[in-house]
């Protein structure tokens, strides 16, 4: 395995590695890729590993459990992500507090302190506007950013991820037992040599990983943080509740959530999708919360964030003249609607319409504002629903 000698200086830094076979063909491939590492250092002093390889469109990754800028180059769990997504963007990465590259020992795991890291990254990397990647619970900390700065965000990417934690709702006695088993696994087994304890964690975020994808992450767990920070996240993790937060988000919003995903309950995406004002949703179908390079969910995925980041948001900037649009007041209600994340068919029995009825009405609307696509076009419902609120208040 690699070994990292960090110096404690600010800014760009090469980062010595002493090489094994297992090394060798990821530090060929980071060369490739041009990965540069700097650090920098948060409102409270943590210092903060960040990474950027590729071109294109600025995407950053908001940083979730278990990274290691490094190693996951050599992760057959994530090593399909940075290659795939580096191709058609520059990806932005950080280890978040207390994990990866990033500083270790830290006093606070609050969500207000990850957000605030996400804004030292931002600004101190000298980016001015940024699409967000929100995976599992990165989601959270990218949405409160997103609300902070609308000017900031051009795209908001979530997949996988809650508005809300479990310690924020009242648990069934079942869920609660469930609740501190997992935290005492992480207890007694994180840092032991045999992965018996981790592997119910591999389980639940890759059930369908092969032999090696399953050995990779296990070993990912141990060497990503210490036991007592992966204690401590977890628990801050639980308390997090962004759900007042999600009607306030205005940049373009893409939710992507397997339908049978073992960690995060596919019910919860469609609420933060549903919850966000003109949110497209996409339904994924996975069993893993990390999709795997070689499952169709994968390619979905790609495929949908490259149409999406492709859209021109500069161009839905301006409010929308609803005036020279002429919607009509069904138009207008059938973008409420579709908004609030329902399908065509529950649009047509909360009007009383048929599907093709709706579809007409729909496809009448985007005419009317002059969009296409299904980025574009969600990006539309957003903004007219926010003009539509701006003009009854």
């Amino acid at each position: 395995m690699a070994t990292l000698r960090l110096g404690r200086s600010i800014g760009l830094m090469s980062v010595p590695i002493t090489r094994t076979a297992t090394a060798r063909r990821a530090g060929d491939d980071l060369a490739k890729a041009g990965q540069q590492i700097r650090f920098v250092r948060a409102a409270d002093g943590v210092r903060l590993a960040s990474a950027a390889h590729g071109q294109g469109w600025r995407l950053v990754n908001v940083a979730c459990w278990l990274s290691h800028l490094q190693f996951d180059w050599e992760s057959p769990v994530w090593r399909h992500l940075l290659e795939d997504l580096g191709s058609f963007t520059t990806f932005i990465r950080y280890d978040e507090r207390g994990s990866g590259l990033s500083d270790w020992e830290i006093a606070d795991y609050s969500l207000d302190a990850r957000v605030g890291d996400l804004e030292c990254v931002i600004d101190q990397l000298g980016l001015d506007r940024v699409a967000l990647l929100g995976m599992s619970q990165g989601g959270p900390v990218a949405i409160a950013y997103a609300v902070r700065h609308p000017e900031r965000v051009s795209h908001l990417v979530l997949l996988g991820t809650s508005d809300r934690g479990p310690l924020t709702v009242k648990l069934p006695a079942d869920k609660i037992v469930e609740f501190e088993t997992l935290l005492n696994l992480i207890r007694i087994g994180w840092a032991r040599e045999n992965p018996v304890f981790r592997r119910v964690f591999t389980n639940l975020f890759i059930p369908d990983a092969s032999e090696e994808q399953v050995r990779w992450f296990d070993d990912l767990q141990r060497m990503s943080t210490s036991t007592e920070n992966a204690v401590r996240t977890w628990i801050e993790r639980a308390r997090v509740d962004v759900s007042p937060l999600l009607p306030q988000v205005r940049a373009p919003t893409l939710v992507f959530h397997a339908l049978n995903d073992q960690a995060i309950p596919f019910a919860a995406g469609r609420r933060v999708a549903r919850g966000i004002p003109g949110a497209r949703f996409v339904p994924l179908e996975s069993r893993n919360h990390i999709l795997l390079k070689d499952e169709p969910a994968w390619r979905s995925f790609v495929d949908e964030l490259r149409d999406f980041l492709a859209t021109d948001a500069a161009r839905l900037e301006a409010p929308f003249d609803l005036a020279n649009a002429r919607l009509s007041a069904r138009e207008l209600e059938v973008l409420r609607l579709a908004a609030e994340g329902r399908t065509n068919s529950e649009i047509g029995v909360a009007l009383t319409l048929s599907v093709r009825t709706v579809e007409r009405h729909l496809s009448n609307a985007y005419d009317k504002l002059g969009v296409s696509g299904k980025a574009g076009r969600a990006a539309a419902v957003a903004k007219v629903v926010a003009s539509r609120g701006a003009a009854s208040g």
